[in-house]
């Protein structure tokens, strides 16, 4: 019985822990402009938008983590870009765009 009286105790756990997950907010993407790419004229475009990744330790490091036309993750310095915010709906239709592009790529 003892165990039985556990095992509805951690499915309970379960239960709590699943709703507050699910009330985490998903961050919008970040966006920047390439604004310098002296160092690296082959891998940006400049004046082009690149979606981020974010990288806590990377933005420590004063770098930006971006995604290529490749769909793969580079780091560059951040000075190299302008980052920008839109509206939430241009976040939307832009991160859709951007999931196109990689599925073709």
């Amino acid at each position: 019985m003892k165990l039985m009286g556990l095992a509805k105790r951690n499915s309970n756990a379960n239960v709590i822990w699943a709703k507050t997950m699910k009330r985490v907010k998903t961050l919008p993407p970040k966006f920047a402009i390439c604004v310098n790419n002296a160092d690296y004229p082959v891998s940006l475009e400049l004046h082009k938008l690149y979606r981020l990744v974010s990288d806590d330790e990377a933005e420590q490091d004063g770098d930006l983590r971006v995604i290529d036309e490749s769909g793969e993750d580079y780091l560059y310095p951040a000075e190299y870009f302008l980052v920008v915010e839109f509206p939430r709906t241009i976040q939307r239709t832009l991160q859709t765009s951007f999931a196109r592009s990689m599925q073709s790529a």
